[in-house]
């Protein structure tokens, strides 16, 4: 048993800390599938959610806060409720026996993915399987590994990779783990419904322990915006011209208001609904504020919010360190703030990235050692007889990971120090205020983040932009349709431009970050898009099946265009010559997450010579046959907004259409389409609006019964340059 840390003495002057821990995760689930797309609600629900607040039943005289993001809570009752499953959980569930290639291939890929030296070394076996999969493979490497590894090896990695987010505590709590680890190998199907069972039991443990500890009157729950939006960024973008002048802002001026304020009321209520009261504070997402919102906040009950040193230095307009780091006006920051009747505090951005970045790579004891002298050194720095609050305020899932024994060696010394250390006092916020009402004043409240003080992470960016622009168009589309049809019920579309305004999606857009699964936050930010257009029963735009990240926009083909081609449109493969230069494109090597089935077609051909873009289409048994009934839609993006569609009943019939104003306008049906075993068809470049030199970007869409089956591809889109007469001279220097 651990000790039980009572603080038997207090000083009348003590140096009060408060550490609010922000527990935070994307909004992961799929609207077009309703499955989570990635697994980190529930692995760091079973690694970090329970125990960061657990551990301090053993201290009773710590006091902290807990910041809980509504769209965080709501997934982990989907995982305790609903039985929710994600793709790791499904991969995991499969016999090993039973998986298919591609399952292998994506355990093999993602099943790693956690801290190879302290998630995964631990583990022998687990090590062993990385090094027989390689620490550094290409996707076609992947792909061939997977013949070298057997079921067993399949099972022990299911297992392994699951029983390795597993907190220690749990580890001591339930035996059954703990034989698993002993066990070390050659797992059974038996053993991996223990854990996953396992799994599901701690779930269900982490928000009644949030509610005994806040009973207990030892935590504080605090909360953000329901599905973490950077609220000065959708009160309005121009907000980000004050700490970035010179930003390129998208083309559209995101500015709703009533948007910043439902995410606040709709996190207020949901809160309430879930532990029985209002909370008090809240942790403003990113730490991102501006004097446009506080309102905002007030409005809904919020007494206090917290930010960034760095924003209470721009709203002053001063420095407070010097050039080697160190504080210069301690007074000034260790201190709540009143602006417009609202409380504010400002996290020691030094000591929170300690714990964050830095102290994980020390012996536990030294980095405890360490944290206590600089709070001495603050003590010492303030004037006597006056109190002061060091806020330390870091996310309190994602450092873990990186310490030893996920940090709960490092977090155990700490408390053990601040328990019986009589010159120092943690304490809730609330708790602080409430004996400590500011007494300074900002007039001015900076806007910016956590980060840098400004917004440069969620704007600027070509990448953000587009994703602004594309939240613009899709909102004002929304609102229209709600304006023409008062009576029908949007909700749904309106929740998912909520989810789609969080602050996640333009995190890992830019060059700012790095992630093995960008792609997948690129998807679930455009299909929370395409959901809207859905749910309005509306066409949905093309540019929302292309990816915002630019290096995935186009898809280069298997084979690229080596000549000019002239085929013959009668819908049959008349001479192996007449596609031999065209470029093509095989579904089954498309990639891609959002697309699981087998494919509709096979193969996509497309070519040209001077005057004409040549496409041709395959399935896999003669098209006439299998394709009655079935929309084939080529939607041109570039370089007019363009699109042919082809449909197949007891007669072919395609017919072009031109959009203007918003509008498809019908231009005229095409003769030059052929359908039998393939589909052939011959597009002039005229009736593209394309010249020599432009670029023609497209995809194809298959529809059945007005509804999208296919996208081709599944990722970004086909593009190629309008040839000019010297093409072919150059394909043969």
């Amino acid at each position: 048993m651990e000790k039980l840390f009572l603080n038997t003495k207090m000083s009348s002057n003590p140096l009060f800390i408060s550490f609010l821990w922000h527990m935070h995760q994307p909004y992961y689930k799929d609207p077009l599938t309703g499955d989570f797309r990635l697994p980190w609600v529930r692995l760091h629900g079973i690694k970090d959610y329970y125990d960061m607040v657990a551990i301090l039943e053993d201290f009773p005289s710590v006091h902290q806060v807990f910041n809980l993001v509504p769209s965080l809570i709501e997934q982990i009752l989907d995982y305790v409720d609903n039985k929710a499953i994600d793709k790791f959980l499904e991969a995991s569930k499969v016999p090993a026996e039973d998986l298919t290639v591609e399952q292998k291939t994506f355990i093999l890929s993602d099943f790693f993915l956690a801290n190879w030296e302290n998630m995964i070394k631990p583990f022998p076996r687990y090590y062993e399987l990385l090094g027989k999969r390689g620490k550094i493979l290409t996707k076609d490497e992947l792909r061939k590994a997977v013949r070298y590894f057997s079921a067993q090896d399949f099972l022990d990695l299911q297992v392994l990779f699951n029983l390795s987010w597993f907190d220690p505590v749990f580890r001591k709590k339930y035996p059954q783990l703990q034989e698993l680890i002993n066990k070390g190998r050659d797992y059974t199907e038996e053993d991996k419904e223990i854990l996953l069972k396992t799994q599901h039991n701690v779930l269900e443990l982490i928000i009644p322990e949030y509610k005994k500890m806040n009973e207990r009157g030892q935590i504080e729950i605090s909360t953000s915006p329901f599905y973490h939006p950077i609220l000065p960024l959708l009160y309005n973008t121009n907000s980000a011209k004050i700490a970035m002048p010179d930003v390129k802002l998208p083309e559209f001026t995101f500015s709703h208001p009533e948007d910043a304020s439902a995410q606040i009321k709709m996190a207020v209520e949901y809160f309430e609904k879930i532990f029985g009261f209002k909370p008090e504070g809240m942790w403003p997402s990113e730490g991102s504020v501006s004097a446009d919102i506080l309102n905002l906040f007030k409005e809904n009950g919020i007494k206090w919010i917290a930010s960034d040193e760095g924003v209470l230095a721009a709203s002053l307009g001063i420095s407070l360190r010097d050039f080697s780091g160190s504080m210069k006006e301690p007074q000034k920051l260790y201190k709540p703030y009143a602006a417009d009747g609202l409380s504010i505090i400002f996290r020691d951005h030094a000591l929170s990235d300690l714990i964050g970045f830095v102290y994980c790579k020390w012996d536990a004891k030294k980095a405890v050692d360490d944290f206590i002298s600089r709070l001495y050194r603050i003590k010492s720095s303030l004037p006597k007889n006056i109190p002061f609050l060091v806020p330390v305020i870091l996310d309190g899932e994602n450092a873990w990971e990186y310490y030893k024994n996920d940090g709960r060696d490092f977090l155990f010394y700490l408390y053990e120090r601040m328990s019986r250390e009589d010159w120092l006092r943690t304490v809730t916020v609330s708790e602080y205020l409430k004996e400590h009402q500011p007494q300074a004043f900002i007039n001015n409240l900076f806007s910016g983040s956590w980060i840098n003080s400004n917004f440069a992470i969620w704007i600027g960016h070509e990448d953000d932009n587009l994703a602004w622009d594309l939240l613009y168009e899709t909102r004002e589309a929304l609102e229209m349709s709600q304006q023409l049809n008062p009576d029908a019920d949007l909700k749904e579309a309106w929740r998912c431009i909520y989810i789609a305004e969080g602050s996640d999606w333009c995190w890992w857009y830019g060059d700012e970050h790095m992630t093995e699964t960008q792609e997948e936050f690129d998807e679930l930010f455009r299909a929370n898009l395409i959901k809207v257009y859905k749910i309005m029963g509306k066409e949905i735009p093309p540019k929302l099946h292309i990816p915002i990240l630019r290096e995935d926009r186009t898809i280069k083909p298997k084979v690229t265009i080596r000549g000019l081609i002239t085929p013959l449109i009668d819908g049959e493969i008349t001479s192996y010559y007449e596609w031999l230069h065209s470029a093509y494109l095989e579904t089954k090597r498309s990639g891609g997450t959002m697309h699981r089935a087998e494919a509709f077609i096979s193969m996509i051909y497309y070519g040209f010579d001077l005057n004409n873009l040549y496409l041709r289409v395959d399935t896999k048994n003669p098209m006439i046959e299998i394709a009655k009934g079935v929309t084939f839609s080529f939607k041109f993006l570039k370089p007019l907004q363009t699109k042919l569609e082809v449909a197949i009943t007891n007669e072919i019939k395609a017919v072009f259409y031109r959009k203007d104003n918003k509008e498809w306008q019908f231009l005229k049906e095409l003769e030059t389409v052929a359908v039998n075993d393939i589909m052939e068809i011959a597009l002039p470049f005229a009736l593209l609006g394309a010249n020599e030199g432009d670029e023609v970007a497209f995809l194809l869409s298959i529809l059945k019964d007005n509804s999208e089956i296919e996208k081709w591809p599944l990722r970004g889109c086909i593009s190629l340059e309008v040839p000019s007469a010297k093409f072919e001279a150059m394909m043969w220097q």
